[in-house]
């Protein structure tokens, strides 16, 4: 399960969770397991109101199920910035551990502790020293702000066409 945090998708602002079934790991150690990934931070902001992955942010997550699978590193998308930021988390020698902030491979018992809960925050963390700061929090505060008197303006200017169109049917 991926994490993924808002704006990425042009047509919605809310975060969302990717599921990846994988049906051949019924026959591997990883069969009660869960990854669960956190990529609510890695983005590229295109604009105020708009993130995207740069290839080497979804070599690094492909990567990342790759290391966590146990299998060969796919390293030719992102032009070496993918392998620089695998060996900057997982170390020279790339191998999966659970990563707090970014990854967790969660038992099923541990999944039923939380109630088969299957919100990533719950089994990831936050990573060490990550704090949200005032400075943070105003500039969300902002940016939602703006925002919802974007939308504000947005319903009352439908207001009054619903308005105008249902003055237009009663005096027909």
């Amino acid at each position: 399960m991926v994490a993924v945090g808002p704006n990425m998708f042009y047509t919605v602002t809310l975060p969302c969770t990717l599921w990846f079934f994988d049906k051949g790991k019924a026959r591997t150690a990883r069969a009660d397991t869960v990854l669960f990934i956190d990529a609510r931070h890695i983005y590229r902001q295109v604009d105020r109101a708009h993130r995207e992955w740069t290839p080497a942010q979804i070599g690094f997550i492909a990567n990342l199920v790759r290391l966590y699978r146990g299998e060969a590193l796919d390293t030719r998308v992102g032009d070496g910035e993918t392998m620089a930021k695998l060996k900057e988390v997982f170390g020279d020698t790339p191998a999966y551990a659970d990563v707090p902030g970014l990854c967790k491979a969660a038992t099923l018992a541990e999944i039923a502790a939380q109630g088969w809960s299957l919100n990533p925050g719950r089994y990831v963390g936050v990573a060490p020293g990550e704090d949200v700061s005032d400075e943070d929090f105003k500039e969300q505060l902002e940016t939602l702000n703006e925002e919802l008197e974007s939308l504000n303006a947005q319903a009352r200017e439908l207001e009054q066409t619903i308005a105008a169109n249902v003055a237009g049917i009663l005096s027909a």
